[in-house]
């Protein structure tokens, strides 16, 4: 079933901020944190950065769910305000993920399109008016 989530870009904190998250909305981690050291490209980054969050996610409020992940400084990215945070769809099928690509990146910038990835189908975009979008449908969703 398609959703939406928030999707929030951490400097290093992302597991300290959502133990924060946890003990305050009283819940758990969806599923197990991911670190960095455990993605494909684990191996070729920095020590420093192997055990930083690569995903992690948990729900809140009414069915809402917020993930995250560590924007790695050694892969060029900093958490600055404005892309500290993005919607995250998670549509049915590529070919919805492909229309709403093409919607919301019209006429925006950053534009990733989407394409294959170790978790699934992914792209990512700000649109027009500055708001960051993640679209990704997620290899469970695709069988």
């Amino acid at each position: 079933m398609a959703q939406a989530s928030i999707y929030l870009n951490f400097n290093g904190n992302a597991e300290e901020a959502f133990n924060h998250y946890k003990k305050a909305f009283g819940t758990e981690f969806s599923a197990p944190l991911m670190r960095f050291k455990d993605t494909p490209q684990g191996g070729a980054m920095p020590e420093a950065d192997q055990n930083k969050v690569a995903h992690a996610a948990m729900h809140i409020l009414g069915g809402s769910q917020i993930m995250a992940t560590d924007m790695l400084e050694s892969w060029g990215q900093k958490v600055v305000a404005g892309n500290n945070f993005s919607i995250n769809l998670a549509p049915d099928s590529k070919e919805e993920a492909d229309r709403l690509y093409s919607e919301l990146s019209e006429g925006g910038t950053d534009a990733v399109p989407p394409h294959d990835e170790f978790w699934g189908y992914g792209g990512s975009c700000t649109d027009r008016f500055g708001i960051r979008w993640m679209i990704n449908v997620i290899k469970w969703q695709q069988q």
